[in-house]
This record gives structure tokens, sequence and C-alpha cells, in this order.
């Protein structure tokens, strides 16, 4: 594909973002975009709303991955491009699934003109970031018959430069959980405090003291991360607040530490049930498991990379990032790494406007390095 090519799709799936397992646009305008580049040597199977592509080798030794996530998030879209942005309201592209779709599909061209030595499996994963694809894809037996000896995936890095690619041996993202918890007292007149049980008040409580658990319970030289996004309760300022809701996010580097982060909750919820005399419930939501990537295959693809003259390599910091990539690492061997994008704005943000001329730069980027994997 040429680089006028992979702009115009990444733009055309900017334009239809849609939450996990409703990715029906998504999925396809992936089968459009994959129909004419077929071969007699390729075989597509579907999961849900997602794409598996096998691309068999002409003297198969191993198996080698890509995955993508193809999902959106419902963000209303202030990027400020009228031209190709969002058409679905509420929702947008905001964490780079469009860039990461875009250039496996440029990846998967080059094979269409030629056929790989070894096999070749590109797995399109829907729901990366909720509730979760990658966990029931694997439990449900999809790539079977497909198994790959390794997997790859790559993530935008909006704070690198293009021309930028980064990763390390090991944890690369934390082990992260949804939080959502729900409490429930007795409403009544705000002029008749003693006869109710405030759930405004006890929410409060309840959030001030979940900012211990780091600070307090867990040990100094490891890391974790509670975070309430958002709090709600009460239908009117002179109308003591029956209910409440807290929703946030926990993230740990260790499954030890988000073991105790959760009993931490769960103690503490206890102590507000029987101080406001109220019911909490806690719903952890989505988990997904730490981002470990393997040591030796991550060694040798950052070997390849600082000898690449069309990137730039540098050495990643472990990150409190959440992706399901990590269930199938736990499986297959492999790694994720970050691509530069050079965006002022983050991921998630609104206004993220990712520089295009990193879509050619990744196709040939991880092509090189599946062909240099082959001929070893």
């Amino acid at each position: 594909m040429t680089v006028e090519e992979l702009i115009a799709l990444r733009r055309q799936f900017h334009q239809i973002p849609e939450i996990g397992f409703k990715e029906t646009k998504t999925q396809q305008l992936i089968l459009d975009q994959l129909e004419p580049l077929m071969k007699e040597y390729w075989s597509i199977k579907l999961w849900r709303t997602g794409v598996i592509v096998y691309v068999a080798g002409s003297d198969p030794k191993q198996t080698l991955a890509y995955r993508t996530d193809i999902d959106g998030l419902p963000i209303e879209e202030n990027s400020g491009i009228e031209e190709y942005a969002s058409t679905h309201k509420g929702m947008m592209h905001a964490c780079g699934h469009d860039f990461h779709m875009t250039i496996a599909i440029g990846i998967l061209s080059q094979y269409s003109a030629h056929q790989p030595k070894d096999n070749l499996v590109f797995i399109f994963q829907p729901a990366e970031e909720g509730p979760g694809g990658a966990e029931p894809m694997l439990a449900e037996g999809v790539l079977k018959e497909w198994w790959p000896d390794q997997i790859m995936a790559l993530h935008i890095a909006p704070e690198l430069p293009v021309g930028t690619v980064s990763t390390r041996e090991g944890l690369l993202f934390a082990n992260t959980s949804e939080l959502f918890i729900d409490l429930k007292g007795k409403g009544g007149h705000a002029a008749y405090p003693h006869t109710a049980r405030d759930m405004v008040v006890a929410a409060s409580h309840f959030v001030t003291q979940l900012q211990t658990i780091v600070a307090r319970n867990l040990n100094p030289l490891d890391s974790g991360v509670v975070t309430i996004g958002v709090i709600q309760g009460g239908t009117k300022q002179n109308i003591i607040a029956e209910t409440a809701r807290v929703e946030g996010t926990i993230r740990s580097l260790s499954i030890e530490s988000m073991n105790e982060i959760k009993h931490r909750i769960e103690a503490i919820a206890k102590g507000i049930e029987a101080s406001f005399e109220c019911e909490l419930t806690i719903d952890y939501g989505s988990n997904y498991c730490q981002v470990a990537n393997h040591p030796k295959l991550t060694q040798e693809y950052m070997d390849f990379a600082e000898a690449d003259s069309e990137v730039t390599f540098i050495e990643a910091p472990a990150a409190m990032t959440g992706e399901d990539f990590g269930y199938f690492l736990e499986q297959i061997p492999g790694f994720m790494f970050w691509l530069g994008v050079d965006s002022p704005y983050g991921l998630h943000d609104a206004r993220l406007n990712p520089d295009e001329r990193a879509l050619a730069q990744a196709v040939s980027h991880v092509t090189s390095y599946l062909n240099w994997k082959m001929k070893k």
C-alpha cells in the first residue's frame, strides 16, 4: 500500500469508532480491505466482531502472529479535524486503534504481493478497551488450528516522536482492574439528617480512605494506583441522598499488590458499612493482567530495532497503562512495543491527533522485522 492509501484507510477507520463487541462497521471495512489482497495461501476466520487472517508460508518452520485491536472509546471527539472526524456521536478512536488496524492491513498487503516463508497469523481483536476480547478469544479456542510460536503487537505513543520505537524486557504495562462501588443508605429531608443515612457523606469518606491504600498498605518499593474518576449521588440540594456510586480504576506492577489493594478496598468498605449503617456493593468489572514481554524475544527485537536505520530505538520504562494483550503473552511468547506518533495530547484525550507519517514507517519496520525473523 502507498503512503496515501494508508492515510486514506486510517481516516476511514477514524470516522467509524465502535465500542467493544459492536464493531460491525469496522469488521466490514476490514473485510472489504482484505478482499482484494486475498491469495490462494490465505484463509480468513471471523470471531464475533473480530477477524483472523492466516497466511500460509511457502516453507514454514514457525508461525508468527501479529495482533491489533479494533474498538473505539465512548469519547466525544474534539480534535478540530472536520475532514475525517468521527461520524459516530460520542465515540472516538482516542487510543490509536485506527492506526493499529491500518498498520496491520499495510503489513498484510506486503504478503499479498510476496508469499512469506513462514506462516503468519494476523489477529484483529475486538473489545480491547472493554469488556476485553483477548481472554474470551483464547478461551474459545479460535486460534487452536493456527496456534503461533510467537506473537507481537504495537501501541502508539503520543509522547514519542515519529520514527521512534520503544520497549523493554519483562513488565511493560500494569495489571489493571475497573472498580465500581454502589452505596445504599436511607434518603430523607435535608432538615432532618438524623432520620436518614446520607450516602454522599459515606461516599466522601470512602473515597478519602481509599487514598491511604497505596500510601500505607503497599510496599514503598512496589507501585500501585487507585484512581476515582466518577462519584455520583443525590437528586436535589435539599434531599439527603439514599444512594451513591463511585467508579474508578486500580493499577499495580505485581499481582500481589493488586490482591492487596482489593483486600484493603473490601476492608474499608466493611468499615464504611458499619460507620454509616449502609450497604456497599463492589464490582471489579474488567480485569487485565500485566503485559510482560518475553525476555529473549524482546531482546532479539531490541537488537533488530537498534540496527534498523529507519527507526530510533529507546528503552521504555514500565507504565501503569492497561492492555489485554497481556492475556496473549500469558500463553504465547512475545512482546509489545511503543510506536512514536508525536501528538501533544495523550491517549484517551478527545484532542488526540497522531502524526500519520508514522503509518508507513511502522509498516516498513514491522515487515522488515518479520522478514528478518523468517530468515533466522
